[in-house]
């Protein structure tokens, strides 16, 4: 994982931020938000999935540092929608210059991404265009079904657990099964394990979005990075919010709806009775359950894969890591 941390970092480094690209306005921004940090999720999994089927992974470097980019730049316009002040403990692009900045150097990130994708060796580039056309449309229809939820009333009927779970599919899970799946065809597996790898991908996604929920109001301040609450003091739609919704009476309903709207309460209090409420109603039990339940299915889908015991376990060791993840 750290290998293949290092590579991409240094490839970022290499191809943008050291590279001084003109216009500065342009690609300042781009680099501010690249040095940035960040977990490189889906660029390790383009090479890992690769180096699953060769040994030689210098074929899909460049793929994957088109995701990567690609998945920065989302980000980067996703801030401006939820007019987000600091990400990775910075100031958001938006922020540290305006919108506009933020928009036109995010509308490069997407280009760039777009180069970078095309390094793909042309026997396998056909499939790979097709691939990334079809995850990006799909992380813009998450968006769109993430701004709808937001904008929703808690009681409305779209606020429910079955949308959720399709909003975060399309929002964060697809853009991880893809880049399994790129990094895949690139390294040479069959059609088979190609597609076992994205249902893999998918699976890691929802568990990994689960978990960044439940880490919000369960996890530890000094792991997580960030004050724990913040999504119940921003009233967010989360999983927590809609099994919630599912699993109280009327009763605890009105309450969870009085507590988490008010402006009367202390936040820190606001913040204890909503976890208290998640607790009682049995959401973060559940929720727990789910995040298990996606593991372990992604588990399963791994040993169908044709591929040696030992890279397999590095894979297996790989998958059971976000389960245990506090940040």
């Amino acid at each position: 994982m750290e290998e293949y941390i290092k590579i991409i970092n240094e490839e970022l480094v290499t191809r943008i931020i050291s590279a001084q690209k003109t216009p500065r306005n342009l690609y300042k921004p781009i680099e501010y938000v690249l040095e940035s940090g960040g977990k490189r999720v889906r660029a390790v999994l383009a090479l890992m999935a690769s180096n699953l089927y060769t040994d030689d992974i210098s074929k899909v470097i460049g793929p994957a540092i088109g995701v990567e980019i690609f998945h920065n730049f989302t980000l980067m316009h996703d801030d401006i929608m939820d007019n987000a002040l600091i990400r990775r403990g910075k100031a958001t692009v938006h922020k540290k210059w305006d919108n506009n900045t933020a928009i036109l150097s995010g509308d490069a990130m997407m280009i760039l991404a777009w180069q970078y994708i095309a390094e793909t060796e042309e026997k396998h580039l056909k499939k790979v265009i097709d691939e990334f056309n079809k995850v990006s449309i799909e992380v813009c229809h998450g968006q769109q079904m993430d701004m709808d939820l937001e904008s929703a009333f808690f009681d409305d009927d779209m606020v429910s657990v079955p949308n959720y779970l399709e909003m975060i599919r399309l929002k964060t899970s697809v853009l991880l099964a893809s880049s399994l799946k790129i990094g895949a065809i690139i390294g040479g597996a069959n059609e088979t394990d190609t597609e076992t790898l994205y249902q893999i991908g998918l699976n890691i996604g929802l568990a990994f979005q689960i978990q960044d929920d439940y880490l919000d109001s369960f996890g530890d301040m000094a792991s997580f990075g960030k004050k724990i609450g913040g999504d119940i003091i921003e009233g967010k739609k989360t999983f927590l919010t809609t099994k919630t919704k599912e699993l109280a009476d009327s009763f605890i309903w009105n309450d969870f709806l009085n507590t988490i709207s008010t402006n009367s309460m202390h936040q820190d209090l606001r913040i204890q009775k909503i976890k208290e409420l998640y607790d009682n109603v049995g959401a973060k039990a559940e929720t727990e359950k789910t995040i298990d339940s996606y593991i372990i299915k992604a588990i399963e889908l791994l040993q169908e894969l044709k591929i040696e015991p030992d890279k397999k376990e590095i894979f297996r060791s790989f998958i059971e890591s976000l389960q245990c993840r506090k940040k």
